[in-house]
């Protein structure tokens, strides 16, 4: 299976095409629903390759007054070329999360697999498939928001094409097709050169618009693959948001093994 969209670990993909080709891609005679599945297809084809990546990140809870309460951590992805990614989070700070951990195993239609470990109570909770849309530790992104979103997991419907602040994209609606997903539809802007993800409106189960994620700040790694290095989640609803600024960006990590990604081994990560 393969993968279009964003990790925790954090987004893996969707907000992480590469450009292995610019090409104009060619919608010609495509009906809403072709073009649309064209477009992602594309871009997973480009970001296909990676390996293995890591980064540091900082996470900045933002309330309803403006409150800000600020979270280090780390976060790791590896690549599976036959199924989904996998993706780990630790993080270092403060003290009070110091040593938390979510592991992401990605599937297409069947719930992804989804560990928390919490040092407090020194051992792993594993995330229901029905509790999917709710917070991952105190922030705006759901827990479903965390693993890398296959093609698979939606429809897809080209809306259009227009321009986001000054740049050309392709305007695309995307509805779930696993079960207990917390929204009803997602609209994606993805610029036409290099098909990254730039903006992401999700609408809650009565089809209202809940939150809207933004990401800027791209740079390009490996001469392919294009990373953002700040992503910013804005609740409409409850007015709080969470800001992710991502630094140290590692590909092809040697240190990192697929036991890492194993539930058992979140007790001894650190």
């Amino acid at each position: 299976m393969k993968k279009n969209i964003i990790a925790l670990g954090l987004l893996s993909a969707g907000l992480l095409f590469s450009a292995n080709s610019i090409a104009a891609l060619n919608l010609e005679g495509l009906s809403p629903e072709q073009a649309g599945l064209a477009i992602v297809t594309e871009a997973d084809k480009r970001e296909t390759g990676f390996g293995n990546s890591s980064a540091s990140m900082k996470m900045t809870l933002i309330n309803r007054k403006g409150k800000k309460s600020i979270r280090n951590l780390r976060s790791k992805v590896l690549e599976q070329l036959e199924q989904g990614d996998k993706s780990l989070s630790i993080f270092d700070e403060p003290a009070d999360v110091k040593g938390t951990a979510m592991l992401t195993h990605s599937h297409g239609l069947d719930p992804d697999d989804q560990w928390l470990y919490l040092p407090a109570l020194k051992r792993v909770k594993r995330i229901s498939s029905k509790n999917k849309s709710g917070p991952f530790m105190g922030s705006e992104f759901a827990f479903e928001d965390l693993g890398s979103q296959e093609i698979e997991k939606y429809s897809y419907k080209l809306l259009g094409e227009e321009q986001l602040d000054g740049v050309d994209v392709y305007k695309t609606e995307r509805i779930p097709q696993y079960k207990h997903s917390g929204y009803t539809k997602q609209i994606a802007w993805t610029d036409q050169e290099h098909l990254r993800t730039l903006k992401v409106e999700y609408y809650d189960r009565k089809g209202s618009l809940l939150k809207t994620l933004s990401a800027s700040d791209f740079k390009q790694f490996k001469d392919q693959f294009w990373r953002p290095h700040r992503m910013f989640m804005q609740n409409h609803q409850t007015k709080k948001a969470t800001e992710l600024l991502f630094e140290n960006y590692v590909f092809n990590d040697a240190s990192l093994k697929e036991s890492d990604f194993v539930n058992n081994s979140l007790k001894r990560i650190r």
